[in-house]
């Protein structure tokens, strides 16, 4: 598990952790406002953002960008429209942080275009999204407008350049800034400031990796909900959206219709209706011409959003021109010009030849799309002798209207990073971790042995998960279930043994009465398995077999080594007590022990679902009698068609007979009995399995000697058998 750091052992570690949060926010505050009053062209408003993502994380580096925002935001409420720009700082800072860009200077410098794309190039695009370009006073403005009077690029490619090269300069200074604070704080306390919220005993950085890395069929629980919350926040920002562009639209028509209404009105209050006659006569040259047109002009400079402001007088052969004023785009037409009426104002040429009041209008005109509002101005007789309009290009409203989807969308982009950074937050430490922990635990838990089970349980145990809903539930009844479960297991365990134990010591009974029939005192069926167990773990030392030698055939085969004579049972007293030599119908029969023997354990493998070690007993009692060079008994194989545990069985078993006394005979001294083994070396026995004897000479020896001690001791005992 993760050594807690110092810091964590005391509650001085949160108070720590909200003084270096504030203190990221004040730095925020502070820079800006220090550079501006020394005329200094950065913002350095992110510094304190950075430094919060690399040594906390994402969620306060998130949190005090937004916060940033919103304390610049009582300067200038525009501000606000960044927190986009801020989240994607401190989300990038956070991400880069983690993979170590700030563990090197070297490595710092690369994350300087990351950081100058999202504030030059996305800021710049935002920016001409929200406002439009124009030379303004901002600090970009002065390199801008050379830029632009170099006459090489237009207003947005000048505007970019300037922001990207001022950004560029800007994070360069902020990511040198954040590096030295880092190197500045004291390592003991850099553990500490990143924001966790463990419901556990914390993981190290290896057990995180294992649980973010784990695989799973389909997508992972922490991508599911990630996709759940994106969809969600994408459905209501879909929803919100459309909304807010369908009653925005509906509102800025209806004050940009206010808005040329009131203007209409306004020009039509100008005008004498009694002089109407005359403006169209003389023109210019009218008494109160240019008066009418002075405030005309007042009228449309007042209120930016009017494009065109004229007076007409609707007639059948055409429209006459009253006043007129020139823009940028369209000169203006001349007073008394009768131009044709436009196609747009057609369906409504009756109310106008008769002066009655129309519904404003939006049409396509020759001017453009253009939304138009007509005021009849009446004479004292009640005539209508012209109307007063006013234009405002529908071009402006739809500019107005994405400036303001823009705003909408910034502002939700800005809240859904950290929406989804608080949600991934609070899933990873009160969902994933836990469940990923329990997951790799119980994955990682080893049955195999009593001291492997211990760890295991105590590494469950370790993981105190205290989340305080279902998933902590759940962890109690899991550590519960496997505490059980292991403590049941370990009484099947030492059940388990004891039946072996038992079953291994009626196999030593069975072939103790088996070999006590010919008289037999040697203790010979435990010999020959302890010789069988040293021989096998000498040829495992040397490497032979290695594919054969595993641990459960040398297991196997030396539980089988006592039925090597099993089949004896089947040849009658007689033959097996024989002082003298057998004859040749005797030995035949003494030599059917081998093939009675397979068919006993034959029979004791049919009655049980695993027949264990039976398979090996098998083949040493019917095999380890045959010979290295095929002159054996009772099939005549040669080599290695022999059965491994025949072949060890094989060099154990000769040993032992000639090391112990027998009716028939006295026993060899130990050195004999080993020279007799290494001449059967490549004709009676395995080569290879006698080297490995004879060089295991002083093992033997001890073997040998322990089991003769025994077996004294035996005998000296009182009521031990004679």
């Amino acid at each position: 598990m993760k050594k807690t750091p110092e810091l964590l052992k005391n509650n001085r570690y949160p108070l720590y952790q909200i003084l270096f949060f504030i203190g990221t926010v004040v730095i925020n505050y502070v820079l800006p406002r220090t550079a501006s009053s020394y005329g200094i062209p950065l913002y350095l408003d992110n510094v304190g953002t950075l430094l919060a993502s690399v040594l906390g994380g994402y969620l306060p580096g998130i949190l005090v960008g937004y916060l940033n925002n919103i304390i610049n935001m009582q300067g200038n409420p525009g501000n606000a429209y960044y927190v986009v720009l801020s989240t994607m700082i401190a989300a990038s800072g956070a991400y880069l942080g983690k993979k170590g860009y700030f563990d090197r200077f070297t490595k710092a410098l690369v994350t300087i275009p990351v950081f100058a794309f999202i504030g030059g190039v996305l800021g710049s695009i935002l920016t001409y999204l929200l406002y439009g370009y124009g030379m303004g006073e901002g600090i970009s403005a002065p390199f801008a407008k050379a830029l632009l009077e170099s006459g090489k690029l237009s207003v947005f490619w000048a505007q970019m350049t300037s922001d990207v090269a001022i950004d560029i300069v800007d994070k360069a200074i902020t990511v040198i800034l954040v590096f030295i604070i880092i190197r500045l704080i004291p390592e003991r306390f850099k553990p500490g400031l990143w924001l966790t919220g463990w419901r556990q005993a914390p993981l190290s950085p290896d057990a995180l990796k294992v649980v973010k890395k784990s695989v799973t069929r389909s997508s992972s629980l922490r991508g599911k909900i990630i996709t759940i919350i994106s969809v969600i926040m994408v459905c209501v920002a879909v929803v919100t959206t459309v909304i807010s562009y369908i009653l925005y639209r509906q509102f800025a028509i209806k004050q940009y219709t206010y808005s040329a209404t009131c203007a209409a009105k306004l020009a039509a209050d100008l005008i004498d209706p009694e002089m109407a006659d005359e403006y169209i006569r003389s023109g210019e040259s009218a008494p109160g011409y240019a008066t009418v047109v002075h405030g005309l002009e007042d009228i449309r400079f007042g209120n930016p959003d009017i494009e065109y402001v004229y007076v007409y007088r609707f007639t059948q052969n055409g429209v006459v021109v009253l006043f007129d004023l020139d823009t940028p785009e369209v000169a203006a037409q001349k007073p008394g010009d009768v131009i044709p009426m436009e196609k747009y104002l057609m369906p409504y040429k009756r109310e106008l030849l008769a002066g009655e009041p129309i519904k404003p209008l939006i049409d396509d005109t020759i001017y453009g799309r253009l939304l138009t509002v007509f005021e009849p101005v009446y004479n004292d007789a009640g005539k209508c002798v012209c109307y007063a309009a006013t234009d405002i290009k529908i071009e402006d409203i739809r500019v107005t209207t994405l400036n303001y989807m823009t705003k909408v969308f910034s502002l939700f982009i800005g809240f859904y990073i950290f929406v989804l950074a608080l949600c991934i937050w609070l899933v990873d430490y009160h969902l994933i971790f836990p469940i990923a922990a329990m997951t790799v635990s119980a994955r990682r838990f080893a049955y195999d042995s009593e001291e492997a089970r211990e760890i295991s349980v105590e590494r469950l145990q370790g993981l105190d998960i205290s989340t305080g809903d279902e998933i902590e539930n759940l962890y109690e009844s899991l550590s519960k279930t496997i505490a059980e479960t292991v403590g049941y297991l370990e009484d099947v365990e030492a059940k388990g043994e004891e039946i072996n134990r038992m079953q291994n010591g009626l196999i030593y009974v069975l072939a103790d009465m088996v070999e006590s029939r010919d008289k037999n005192t040697g203790d010979h069926v435990r010999k020959t398995a302890a010789y069988v167990k040293l021989i096998m773990e000498k040829m495992k030392e040397a490497g032979l077999y290695k594919d054969q030698l595993t641990d459960k055939f040398m297991k196997d085969v030396t539980n089988a080594a006592p039925l090597h004579d099993v089949g004896k049972i089947m040849v009658s007293d007689t033959i097996l007590n024989k002082p003298g030599k057998l004859t040749d119908e005797e030995f035949e029969i003494m030599k059917s022990h081998t093939t009675a023997g397979s068919q006993v354990i034959a029979s004791a493998m049919s009655l049980v679902a695993d027949s264990g070690y039976l398979e090996e007993a098998k083949n040493v009692a019917n095999f380890h009698h045959e010979r290295w060079d095929g002159k054996g008994y009772p099939a005549g194989l040669a080599g290695e068609d022999i059965p491994l545990s025949a072949r060890v069985m094989a060099v154990a078993d000769v040993f032992d007979a000639l090391v112990s006394r027998r009716s028939y005979k006295d026993p060899f001294p130990f050195e004999k009995a080993m020279e007799i083994i290494k001449e059967g070396a490549g004709t009676q026995f395995d080569p290879e399995i006698a080297r490995i004897f004879i060089e295991s000479e002083e093992d033997v020896r001890k073997v040998t000697q322990a089991h003769e001690e025994m077996l004294g001791k035996e005998l000296r005992e009182p009521g031990s058998p004679m």
